[in-house]
């Protein structure tokens, strides 16, 4: 069964200056990614097609790389994900600028409990806070997602106890 996944946020700035938040991914001024309360996105050399990383349990091979429009992950891991997810910038009907994660993803095998009860919900609410880290890069206020119970859950269960319940805003100095 094929999952689609979108998250995306509409923006007035010019298509450049938020397609510049992609092409920080990964690096010491990254300016999309929340690393300070999600693990960090690394890879094995620069932003590059075939440049291998991920963040942590998930690994991915970069497939596509458009600096200033798209980037596409490709996955190579955990077991069972097959499909990509991508960051991209365009044009709305109404001519603001859209900064869109798209993930499209098959699982199969144990992926196929995984994905749903345990990925997607983090998946969810990284992708939230990494639009809300791009807003706050941009200088607009950010529409921060609460995460959900079974978000909190998951974190204090894989930090083994050591996760607060709710780190969600803290890094945008909303708490």
């Amino acid at each position: 069964m094929l999952d689609l996944n979108v998250h995306e946020r509409e923006y007035d700035q010019p298509i450049e200056q938020v397609g510049a938040l992609i092409d920080t991914l990964a690096s010491r001024r990254d300016q999309l990614w929340p690393t300070d309360i999600w693990p960090p996105m690394e890879f094995d050399r620069e932003l590059a097609i075939g440049a291998v990383g991920g963040h942590g349990p998930i690994r991915y091979e970069i497939q596509a790389y458009e600096p200033g429009r798209r980037i596409r992950f490709q996955f190579l891991g955990p077991s069972g994900f097959d499909g990509f997810h991508e960051f991209d910038v365009g044009v709305s009907f109404s001519g603001r600028t859209v900064l869109q994660n798209t993930l499209e993803i098959r699982p199969r095998g144990v992926a196929r409990l995984t994905w749903p009860l345990i990925f997607r919900p983090m998946h969810d609410a990284l992708m939230e806070d990494a639009l809300a880290r791009a807003q706050v890069s941009l200088g607009v206020d950010p529409d921060i997602q609460e995460w959900s119970p079974r978000v909190r859950l998951l974190r204090w269960v894989v930090s083994g106890g050591k996760a607060r319940p709710q780190e969600g805003a803290r890094w945008l100095g909303t708490s």
